[in-house]
């Protein structure tokens, strides 16, 4: 018999938790139908969300059951163990059919649920701006209406069996899905709004040229505290999965040079491509972002954390941000010791260790960045009018320059990216010359 981490045995890839003192209104009794299933972030998902798990079964499978998710005699099995366990919800660690929740549920006589609706429960209760709460409905609504059959049974063809007779719950079934469709149709109108919006947003950010850093990383590996810690910012922070939905993007000030930083949704292993595509508009910011700093928990076990940084590789990889350059940032050095710093340095030498949370490695970040940012930069000799004083704003503002005042204008030297400095063409004069 082997005991698990939080107490519970297991045997035969079952496991049975003691009542708890104080009961939880929800009480859910977790499954998984997998060769590698990972029950644990199930576990922290229905944390999140408020409910109680108070036992769990693994079949090992290479697939789902295509009727039941487990076997047959894994479900009879469930039933008893969930029964014993007085639980009131079954939790399933994947995504299942229609048909394969209504099975379950008719089997267990207990209500089902899959990761897909965890996740958008969690979604629903954490999107605070418009665009946040219409791009959680519109993945609810999507998930739902696959799901609508089977709520109106007790009604159906009570007028009989023929095509001119159809019951009243056919009826309502057939009005439920149209209203479902038409608020989606809504739903994804409002948001291509909400899209030229953001355009507009981020033209206006374009014209100032400033470097855009994206954070992306597991979620709770701690991008919200790098925000802070990075740009001053007060963002809300807390010990939850998926506490930042909205993207939030604030100013970082490096040696006289003006980033721009945004904190985007974070990723979990099997992230229903549903709501990938949901938040596109969120995730956005990251595939045009100049430089993403992919944030992990480096606290975390190293076969943990090579699997998160996967799943964030290939969330990265299926919005097509995977080419984009990007630095590891080995968060969290405060919940660290030496044996497990020297490991990292070690396994990942070109991550950058830092703590969000002291401050320890963030201006090693701030120099980090800047070299990345430096590499694009190329070498610009300008002659300004005087008459053009935006312009010479414009290039303060941009980073540091060297001026000379000539009796044709201003000489400048700096250093701009190359499509930043394009714009400037028309200013730029021969390294060493002045025109006549």
């Amino acid at each position: 018999m082997e005991r698990s981490r939080n107490g519970r045995t297991a045997e035969s890839g079952t496991k049975v938790t003691k009542p708890v003192e104080r009961r939880a209104k929800q009480r859910a009794f977790i499954v998984g139908a997998s060769l590698e299933p990972h029950l644990a972030e199930l576990e922290e998902l229905l944390r999140t969300s408020g409910v109680a798990v108070v036992g769990d079964l693994v079949q090992s499978r290479e697939k789902p059951h295509p009727n039941l998710y487990l076997g047959p005699g894994k479900v009879e099995e469930l039933k008893a163990l969930a029964k014993a366990a007085d639980a009131t919800v079954v939790a399933c660690d994947d995504e299942l059919t229609p048909r394969q929740q209504r099975n379950l549920e008719k089997e267990l006589d207990l209500p089902v649920v899959d990761r897909t609706a965890v996740i958008l429960d969690i979604f629903a209760a954490h999107a605070h701006s418009a665009e946040g709460k219409l791009q959680v409905e519109l993945a609810q609504l999507e998930y739902n209406l696959a799901r609508m059959r089977g709520l109106w049974t007790h009604l159906e063809r009570i007028g009989g069996g023929t095509p001119l007779a159809r019951g009243p719950g056919e009826t309502q079934i057939e009005t439920d899905r149209r209203l479902a469709r038409d608020r989606i149709a809504a739903l994804r109108r409002k948001l291509e709004g909400v899209k030229a919006t953001r355009s507009i947003m981020r033209a206006e950010r374009e014209r100032a040229h400033l470097p855009d850093v994206a954070l992306a990383g597991y979620t709770n590996a701690g991008k919200s505290t790098l925000l802070n810690a990075l740009t001053g910012a007060q963002v809300s922070v807390r010990d939850r999965l998926f506490h930042t939905l909205d993207p939030t993007t604030r100013t970082w000030k490096l040696e006289g040079r003006t980033f721009l930083v945004t904190d985007t949704v974070g990723f979990i292993r099997k992230l229903p491509h549903k709501l990938v595509q949901a938040f596109a508009a969120t995730l956005d910011e990251t595939i045009r972002a100049d430089l993403v700093l992919h944030v992990v928990d480096g606290s975390a076990p190293e076969d943990e954390l090579m699997e998160m940084m996967a799943a964030v590789e290939e969330v990265l990889d299926s919005i097509g941000a995977g080419e984009n350059p990007r630095l590891l940032v080995l968060n969290k050095a405060d919940a660290m010791d030496d044996e497990r710093r020297r490991e990292l340095s070690f396994r990942h030498p070109d991550g950058l260790l830092v703590s969000a949370l002291t401050g320890e490695g963030v201006e090693e970040l701030g120099e980090r960045v800047v070299a990345e940012f430096d590499k694009a930069l190329v070498a610009v000799d300008l002659l300004v009018p005087f008459s053009e004083g935006g312009i010479l704003s414009e290039l303060h503002a941009l980073g540091e320059i060297e001026r000379e005042d000539t009796a044709e204008g201003v000489r400048v030297h700096t250093r701009l990216p190359g499509v930043v400095a394009a714009r400037f063409a028309r200013w730029s004069v021969p390294n060493g010359s002045v025109p006549a």
